[in-house]
């Protein structure tokens, strides 16, 4: 076999990597290509008087994961039924023979879909299928009731093949993302405890602390989104496997953990006992980090980490404190001090039981995937 020549050489690495970090991007217009096309060939065999909208109806049920496509289907098909069902009802028992009547009934069937969509917005697609039902009267040429019948039609169709293409057709599961993006997560949160703890030693603007907090809310909110549409996809995967909820869950008290832990280290402690703590604070640090990165990685690998060093990092941290005490090296700090002490102990114990707990998860999340 020929080698790749050494002009394209850099192009042909760098569009290797971008197609390795986008699988699931291309995976989705693989499937919203072969859903349009699908429902296209559908529409026709069905003779389907707007084919224009069961396309359309699928390239929008097409999302990124089969989770998402399931809740996606529901809320449009649930907001469909419900706008062509009023607005039908509507255009049958008021009359509208001129362009006042017509007006008058667009009002009354608009208005309160609108509100509703805005209270629950799962039925957001009833405003836009009432314009459908009315409009479409004079375009088919049918009836109030037949244009109603046939837009829940469409639309049924549509979702249908595209819930049917996300399942068969190189499925991207939401419950495979949440684990990406929990692994994401937690490397972002080894990378913030670095940076915080580094406080303890070194000033840390507050500036900077916020912006590090702040780094970690959209990547939380995104995994929340997840792992709602993880939820959806058990049934129809009747999968035996671990829910994401409980992980979750985790995360979100070891961001507050690391809350804790800046306010903790948002100042140096004093020197005598800066000196004193250096190498088992760092210790307890680096290991800790190391653990969420670890975890994070074994939710891709099934590899279980170990947490005895930061445990040993950590007893080597609170011997350090116990022997300042004992030494009646403590009187000499001022009271702000001693909170500050306090809270760092505190949040480092936090700290230790919540990875305790996310360990025990990720060896059973282990367990259930390798299927012993």
């Amino acid at each position: 076999m020929n080698a790749i020549p050494i002009g394209l050489a850099r192009p042909w690495r760098w569009l290797k990597t971008w197609i390795e970090t986008h699988r699931t991007e291309l995976r989705l217009a693989v499937r919203v290509t072969i859903a349009a096309l699908l429902t296209y060939i559908l529409s026709l065999l069905l003779h389907v008087p707007q084919i224009l909208w069961t396309v359309l109806t699928a390239v929008v049920m097409s999302q990124l994961s089969l989770g998402k496509s399931v809740k996606t289907t529901a809320d449009y098909f649930l907001g469909t039924v419900g706008g062509a069902a009023y607005s039908g009802l509507v255009a049958v028992l008021v009359p509208h023979h001129d362009e006042i009547q017509f007006i008058a009934v667009l009002v009354i069937s608009i208005a309160p879909l609108a509100l509703l969509g805005a209270v629950k917005p799962r039925f957001s697609a009833g405003p836009f299928t009432a314009v459908m039902v009315l409009f479409a009267p004079t375009i088919i040429h049918a009836s109030p009731l037949e244009s109603a019948f046939y837009r829940v039609a469409e639309v049924l169709l549509g979702g249908l093949t595209a819930l049917a293409v996300s399942f068969f057709v190189l499925p991207s599961r939401a419950h495979n993302l949440g684990l990406e993006a929990a692994d994401a997560m937690l490397r972002r949160m080894a990378q913030a405890l670095r940076q915080l703890l580094a406080g303890c030693a070194s000033p840390l603007d507050i500036a900077r602390v916020s912006e590090i907090q702040a780094g970690l809310g959209p990547a939380l909110n995104r995994l929340e989104v997840i792992v709602d549409e993880a939820r959806r996809e058990r049934v129809p995967y009747l999968a035996a496997e671990t829910p994401l909820q409980p992980l979750l869950t985790m995360l979100r008290r070891l961001r507050h953990d690391l809350v804790i832990i800046g306010r903790a280290a948002i100042a140096p402690l004093p020197g005598g006992l800066r000196q004193r703590l250096a190498a088992s604070l760092s210790r307890a640090t680096e290991s800790a980090a190391l653990f969420l990165e670890s975890s994070g990685h074994a939710l891709i690998s099934g590899e279980t980490p170990s947490l005895t060093d930061f445990e040993s990092a950590l007893e080597a941290y609170d011997a350090e404190i116990a022997a300042y005490r004992q030494e009646g090296l403590t009187r000499s700090l001022s009271v702000e001090e001693l909170e500050r002490l306090f809270a760092l102990g505190f949040a480092l114990e936090q700290l230790h039981q919540d990875l305790k707990e996310l360990n025990s998860w990720t060896v059973e999340f282990s367990r259930i995937r390798s299927g012993r």
